[in-house]
């Protein structure tokens, strides 16, 4: 296969393909191991504060000497009054006793103990650790902060679920935009309108391709060489791999949970807002069931940050039926295997289906 070389250049890396940057999943061992078999590894950062992006950071560099990605949570941050407070604390309180007629004992966090990071607060530390390229999601970076970063040579990679994201991240000066399915795991990267655009993958990136001159990469459901030249056909430069990397050796996620994506079944797989506020793709539990429906969902992040406890301490547990474990609509069997060889599979498979490069 001759490799979309746009990307592998503006980029640095040997192929075009980027390991989905999958906060609470992916590790600096993750990463530098996408980087270290030629892919564009990326390291999620999401909220952390700047001291903890240095740390994550640097962990990463010592895995590997060669380019990679950091990933941001651009999102809007909605103001704290009177009404807020009240839903927080019901929320609070019904997640509580939730937990406990499930024999999880927990105090969860008050809204004045929860600590909240702008995306503004990580930059300079970013651009103090000389990182070279950052991808982003939930919204659109602020102007001053496009301009710093590209007054130091950063290549930006913003996400888009709809066309007319698509345009505003290319009118605004983003270098390359990701693509995101409506069938890919995780976090949805809407940040235009009221509604998440349920626009599927193949029907999306085709569309964007007629709007933007921007590179594009794609995400949603890759997982072997026909997927990913489903997707080049379509108009995608570059592939990002999320759900096919959860199994691997460097996944955050625990034994119990690797062992429950071993047997997932599709009908298992939902969009749901119960976690974070904010709508995900993942396996359907106890929790979802109780919660999806009902009143006590906050706002990203109030939410996110409220149900953190529950998640931890769930995983301490091993009980899947309050962690959240987000998976894409491809089930495609989550192999132990280290990220490297898992990646390097997935190119040597790509390029037997077609010429050698």
């Amino acid at each position: 296969m001759n490799w979309p070389a746009i990307l592998t250049d503006k980029l640095n890396v040997a192929y075009p393909i980027v390991q989905a940057p999958m906060f609470g999943v992916t590790t600096p061992a993750m990463v530098a191991a996408a980087a270290n078999v030629g892919c564009l590894g990326s390291l999620a950062l999401a909220d952390m504060p700047p001291e903890k992006c240095i740390e994550n950071i640097r962990a990463t560099k010592l895995l590997t000497s060669l380019p990679f990605s950091v990933n941001l949570f651009v999102n809007d941050i909605p103001k704290i009054d009177e009404r807020l407070k009240a839903r927080y604390a019901s929320t609070k309180n019904f997640i509580e006793r939730l937990a406990a007629e499930h024999h999880l004992e927990l105090s969860l966090p008050s809204m004045e103990q929860i600590e909240l990071i702008s995306y503004q607060e990580q930059v300079d530390a970013i651009l103090g650790e000389g990182i070279k390229s950052v991808s982003f999601t939930f919204g659109n970076l602020d102007d001053p902060t496009i301009e710093k970063f590209k007054n130091h040579g950063v290549v930006l990679i913003g996400t888009c679920t709809s066309v007319e994201e698509a345009k505003l991240l290319e009118q605004s000066g983003i270098d390359i935009v990701c693509v995101q399915g409506i069938e890919a795991g995780g976090h949805r990267g809407s940040f235009v309108g009221d509604r998440i655009p349920q626009v599927a993958g193949i029907s999306l990136l085709s569309q964007v391709r007629d709007e933007i001159k921007a590179p594009l990469i794609y995400a949603g459901g890759i997982y072997n060489a026909r997927t990913l030249l489903a997707a080049q056909t379509l108009g995608a430069q570059g592939f990002q791999v999320g759900s096919l990397l959860l199994g691997s050796t460097e996944s955050a996620l625990k034994e119990f949970e690797k062992e429950k994506l071993q047997n997932v079944d599709e009908s298992e797989i939902v969009l749901t807002r119960s976690f974070s506020g904010r709508y995900a793709r993942g396996i359907k539990n106890k929790f979802i069931e109780a919660i999806e429906n009902s009143r006590y969902i906050l706002p990203y992040p109030y939410q996110n940050k409220l149900t953190g406890e529950l998640r931890k301490l769930s995983k301490e547990n091993q009980n899947l039926d309050f962690v959240s474990i987000w998976l894409g609509q491809s089930v495609n069997g989550y192999r132990r295997s280290s990220t490297g060889d898992l990646l390097q599979e997935l190119i040597k498979e790509v390029e037997s289906h077609s010429p050698s490069r």
